[in-house]
Parts: structure tokens; sequence; C-alpha cells
């Protein structure tokens, strides 16, 4: 009866946003008022009771901004991507049909109905500076612990998934994913539950990422021991351990891998190869291996380094978690010192495997980390522009920017000639991704390139592109194609609107001065 009184609620508020636009349709179109400056920006906010949920912080903090920010073009992109997540993004909150005080929070990516672990942690981290405690339902904590409790419950559905279908509790029909009806997946899973299964190591280092911020951010620990925390870490951690699986055993038979992935497909990167094993992976490493990097691309070698160094980092923070909850009775003993333990072993591992030696055109060799190694001795280097990724490393909590071999592998990604993903053209330059091909730079790669830099004159070259190549709807494109701002992929993607409003927020503390610059 509960959960029919859930479903109820939730369908009535679907009917009252029901003459609403599409946003999908929406943003694809411009509207007024234009912004005043020589793009003449779109307004791109949903009316106010369109909006899927409001927060007054965010709308304060955009006030706050309009007069710290001059150029009016840039202020135009950060009051449109700012608050985009809440915006559009947040398709149900609610709570779970059988437990009253256990909040549940479904957000979708963008312009699929579908709910990605690092996606919808990275859609809210852009909110992480305004988070503190606070029990109302109405409030930036309560999503935080919503999309903790419904990530939890995925990962104890479907470990190796990366994204998932609406709660039943919300109302809300599963979405249809035609790419999946052919995929052969092991271990099998619902597509009621399920929308798509590929097994990417960050989705994981995802939920301990979000449950990390919302911790530091409140210092609400008692949340962590109410409901199914401890568990969903439990099964992080068996993945990842059984992840840890090499192609081979001691006396070379082929082993049983945890997790295979096939696809009738023509492209590549949408399928593993040896009928859905992946390229071998060598014995006693200490990395973990992902079959998928986080553009939901198949990896070539499945070490994957940047979600080692995102996964490490954030094992190492939930850990802290897991001590207090220790020291309160609420957690199993011993669980804290097996995170940071684990913690430390990837870390060696990447320092061990993850760094390579390079020759540049001038026969000049160094070391730099590689994007993904086999643990044989082949490296793939390149970056993609999705994160995690090598350019992301500090931003992930792994390192510092200062690090001198983040430094050199950070030159080479910015490289035409290092990195094979790098988008050089001239109306913007900007590491790209295979998922949507050569020439084609993402504005999330510049976003990430400001917050790992101190250098006024690369920020300023940065923010122009990412100021000039809205094609004019003042919203972040997946990607645009280097030579002309009118060719791009995905009008409407949350995360990357967020992670731009987050980048202003960090200028405005770090260089507000930036902010007073004219990018007309």
């Amino acid at each position: 009866m509960r959960c029919l009184v859930h479903i109820l609620v939730a369908v009535l508020a679907q009917r009252a946003r029901a003459d609403c636009p599409d946003y999908s349709s929406y943003s694809r179109e411009r509207h007024e008022p234009y912004s005043s400056g020589r793009y003449s920006l779109s307004y791109q906010r949903p009316a106010p009771e369109c909006r899927t949920f409001t927060l007054p912080e965010v709308e304060q903090t955009i006030s706050n901004l309009r007069s710290d920010i001059s150029d009016p073009d840039l202020f135009r992109l950060f009051e449109n991507t700012f608050p985009n997540t809440l915006d559009t993004a947040i398709k149900w909150h609610g709570h779970a049909a059988n437990n009253s005080d256990e909040e549940l929070t479904f957000i979708i990516t963008g312009d699929i109905d579908a709910m990605w672990l690092r996606d919808s942690a990275n859609q809210l981290h852009s909110y992480l500076p305004l988070l503190e405690s606070n029990s109302s339902q109405a409030s930036l904590a309560s999503l935080y612990r919503g999309a903790i409790n419904l990530q939890a419950r995925y990962l104890l559905t479907s470990p190796y998934c990366n994204s998932f279908q609406a709660p039943a509790e919300s109302g809300i029909a599963p979405a249809h994913n035609g790419a999946s009806e052919s995929d052969s997946v092991t271990p099998p899973y619902s597509p009621s539950s399920v929308f798509e299964c590929k097994y990417e190591l960050d989705s994981l280092a995802a939920f301990l990422q979000l449950s990390t911020a919302y911790h530091e951010a409140t210092g609400d620990t008692a949340f962590f021991g109410r409901f199914q925390w401890t568990s969903a870490v439990q099964a992080v951690l068996a993945t990842a351990r059984e992840m840890l699986t090499p192609t081979y055993g001691e006396d070379g038979h082929v082993l049983t891998s945890p997790y295979m992935f096939s696809r009738d497909t023509r492209r590549a990167t949408e399928t593993l190869s040896n009928d859905g094993l992946g390229n071998p992976v060598a014995n006693g490493t200490g990395l973990v291996r992902s079959a998928f990097r986080p553009s939901d691309d198949s990896t070539i070698y499945q070490l994957l380094i940047p979600s080692n160094m995102m996964f490490a980092a954030h094992l190492e923070g939930a850990a802290k978690i897991a001590a207090d909850l220790e020291k309160a009775g609420r957690s199993p003993g011993g669980l804290a010192a097996e995170m940071t333990s684990f913690a430390k072993s990837v870390r060696d591992a990447i320092e061990r495997f993850g760094v390579a030696s390079v020759t540049d055109s001038q026969g000049r060799t160094d070391t730099i980390y590689a994007f993904e190694v086999d643990g044989f001795g082949s490296a793939n280097i390149m970056d993609d522009a999705n994160i995690p990724s090598l350019l992301a490393a500090p931003v992930l909590g792994y390192l510092d920017k200062k690090n001198p071999i983040y430094q050199r592998t950070r030159a080479r990604i910015l490289s035409k000639d290092g990195n094979p993903y790098f988008m050089k053209g001239s109306v913007s330059s900007a590491v790209g991704s295979p998922h949507t091909g050569p020439g084609n730079a993402w504005p999330m790669a510049n976003i990430v390139r400001i917050l790992t830099s101190d250098d006024d004159g690369e920020i300023l070259t940065a923010l122009r592109e990412l100021v000039s190549t809205t094609d004019g709807l003042g919203l972040m494109h997946e990607s645009i194609n280097a030579f002309d701002a009118g060719r791009w992929t995905r009008q409407w993607f949350s995360w990357a609107n967020g992670l731009f409003g987050q980048m202003i927020l960090d200028l405005h503390r770090r260089k507000p001065g930036i902010l007073k610059q004219s990018f007309q």
C-alpha cells in the first residue's frame, strides 16, 4: 500500500509538469532575453514552475556573482549552466517504499532518462561549496543523501553496472536502451533496474566520491550508519578485488573473468575484444581492471590509470567515514583499515606500473603517467576529455597539480604532438575523445584545464574559447568541431554545465580578477 502511495504522488507530480516544454527540444532553440555581449547568448533556464528542483542558495549565488562577473556573455553562461542540474535533471526526489526515512534522488544525465553513477555524483559535486548540514527534504543535503542511498541500492543490485533505471517508487517507466538489446553480459542483470551494464571502475569510485563529499561538508556521520552504506562499500570492495583477476593463472591457464561484455556493433569502442574478455592483463600489478572508460567506451588496455587514481583517492576519503562509524559501533571492525590498505596498494601500483617512458620529437626522453597499461609493458599514451582523466588528476584529489610527473604529463596531454586526442583548431584547442571522434574538442577538457592551472594567460585563453563556442545557445556542449563552433554534439549535457559553474566559483575564490576581464 505504501509503495502505491509513493507511485501515486510521483505520477501526480509528473502530470503537474506535463505542460512544460521538453528540455531536449527547448535547449536546441534560442530564447530571449539575449545577453548584451557580442555573442548574444540565449537564456536557457526553464520557467520557475518547470524547474525540477530549486535551492535558494543557488539562486542567491547567481545573484551575488552578477556584479563580480563583468562580461555579459560570461555571466550568461554561468547563469544558464550552474543551476542546470537542478533546473532539468532532478527527475524524482522522494523516499523508499519500505522506509519513509530513507531519502532517494534520481538524477538523469540530461537527454537520457537514466542515472549514471559517475555523472550523478559529479552533477551534485557542482554545488559542493554550498553544501551544509540540513535535515530538510527541500535542502541540498537531502539531494546528496538521496543520491547516496539510491546509488547504494544500485550497487547492491548490480555492482558491475554503470547506468540505472528510475526506482519503482518514482512511478517513472524504465527507459528503453535499444543499443543494449544484443548485449551478452556476465554477470547478468535485469533491464527493469539497469539501463546499461558497462563495468567502469570510476562508477564504483563515484559512490565513494559522493559519500566523502557529503561527509566532509556536513560532518553527518550518523547518516552513513542508518541505511545500506556499509553494505554498499563492501560490495564496492568485493567488486574491485574481483577485478584484480588477471587473464592467466600461474600455470598459464586462462582464468574465468568475473565480468565479460560483448555487443553486436559496428563501433569497436562499444564492445570488448576476445569475445567479451578484453585484451589480456598481467598478473600481480595491483591495479584494478576497468572494462570501459568514463566515456562508456571500451578500454584498449584494462588497467585504466585515471580510474585507478580516482578509486584510490576516494577510497582513502571514504575510509574516514568507516573509521568514524567503527568508533560509534555502527560498522564492522576492520573495514576502515581494509579500505586504507587497498587504497595504498592501488597508489603504489599506479606509481610502479602506470608511469611510462616517452620520447618527444626532439629525441628527449622523460617519464609521464600513461592513460592505460596492461602490465606486460604495453602503454596507451593519450588522454580523454571525460573525467576521470589524467588532466583531472589534481581535481580527483590524487595528487597536487605541482607534482613534477603530473606537470610533464599535462604538457604532453595538451599538445597535438603528444596526445592523439588533443584537437588543435581555429575556434577551440582542447582534449577530445574517441567517443566523438577526431576533430571534436570538448569544453569539459577546457574547464578542467582552467581548474588545474595557475597561469592567467592559459586560463583566459580557455575561457575565451568556452564563451565563443556555444553556437549562441549559452550551454556547454559535449563536444564542438575544433574549426566550426556551429557543429557540436549534445546541446544538453548537465554534468558539463555544472562543471562550468563549479569552475567559475573556483575562479571567484582564487582568481577573482579574471572574472572582471572582457571576452568581447
